[in-house]
């Protein structure tokens, strides 16, 4: 090619259009909290998320994001009557990990509902609606106190928990975000790591609360977001990012951004985003934000007792620093 053409090449290049950002039918499902998503390797988006009757455990799978609203909602578990782990059925997760299906979850016993742990259940079958889900007890954190919004990642050939506790000396209305590494899908190894609590104005409204880490992991960085504040109109997302060859298990590796980097919008008529997770569209292009928001935003009574909280999905943007740009919650459509 001659040297002059090249100019005109690269002009060229950079005139054509962007793809297209992907667009979702928001609400992707109502009425259900604390999404998570995950693309899998049979080429299905599977969603579990916390239901408003806080008593069972569902999944969903589509091929596409947009269709998990009308996918059939397949119930992997039903909570006991009475006894533990029969009450706030909440933040279900499920991870493929060695061969294996793994929802971990929250609950509350019916002698103390809000006295709540992390439980984990267990599916040795290729198809995780089918087979037997297995209970594997509690997911022992170190100490027993208030635990709840258990995820996990694989990161540089280790397999990581994140999780919410409040503190061993700290006020009952607070919870901070913990790190430790696994053994095991079912247990940590060594004492956890406390990552972040509410230090912020914004991170204190109502209640002292860091809670709902998910991981992203992008650009030479680990990023987790975590949601703070009362689940009301003034829940939003915060955001910790390390080097992901740093040592993630040094708190010291982390830095926490001092503003909220995803919050209700009047504009858009979205309020109090929170507990997310993250996927990709199927070719791995785009990295997508689910999460959850109410359509209003004065709420009558306790917001744990309002249903409203719908999944919704929008892309992310990426700034030239390699930082994520989550923007501001779109519009329903």
């Amino acid at each position: 090619m001659p040297y002059r053409a090249l100019p005109v090449l690269a002009a060229f290049i950079f005139s054509l259009p962007a793809a297209a950002a992907p667009v979702f039918d928001n609400p992707l499902v109502p009425q259900r909290a604390d999404p998570h998503v995950t693309l899998q390797a049979d080429g299905h988006y599977y969603l579990a998320a916390t239901v408003p009757e806080y008593d069972r455990i569902e999944v969903r799978r589509a091929r596409d994001l947009n269709g998990l609203g009308k996918a059939e909602a397949k119930v992997l578990w039903r909570a006991p009557a009475n006894g533990p782990m029969s009450r706030n059925i909440w933040a279900p997760e499920m991870h493929r990990i060695d061969g294996k299906w793994y929802v971990y979850f929250t609950a509350g016993s019916s002698e103390a509902p809000l006295d709540i742990r992390l439980y984990v259940l267990e599916n040795a079958s290729a198809d995780p609606l089918e087979g037997t889900w297995k209970e594997r007890g509690q997911l022992k954190t170190g100490w027993e106190i208030f635990a709840l919004d258990a995820t996990t990642f694989a990161h540089g050939g280790k397999r990581y928990l994140l999780w919410t506790q409040r503190p061993p000396t700290a006020d009952k209305h607070m919870t901070g975000v913990y790190i430790a590494e696994m053994d095991t899908p079912l247990s940590i190894r060594g004492p956890a790591t406390l990552l972040t609590v509410p230090e912020y104005d914004w991170e204190k409204v109502k209640f002292d609360v860091n809670e709902a880490p998910a991981v992203l992991v992008k650009n030479g960085r680990v990023f987790v977001t975590y949601s703070a504040s009362a689940t009301d109109a003034n829940y939003a997302l915060g955001m910790l990012t390390a080097d992901a060859g740093g040592n993630l298990l040094d708190a010291r590796s982390w830095t926490k951004s001092s503003q909220p980097v995803f919050r209700s919008s009047k504009r858009t008529g979205q309020y109090g985003p929170g507990h997310n997770s993250f996927t990709t569209t199927p070719d791995g292009k785009t990295d997508i934000l689910v999460y959850h928001a109410r359509s209003y935003e004065q709420i009558p009574g306790d917001s744990l007792n309002d249903p409203n909280r719908h999944t919704r999905a929008q892309a992310i943007k990426w700034r030239a620093d390699g930082t994520p740009d989550f923007g501001e919650p779109v519009a329903d459509k």
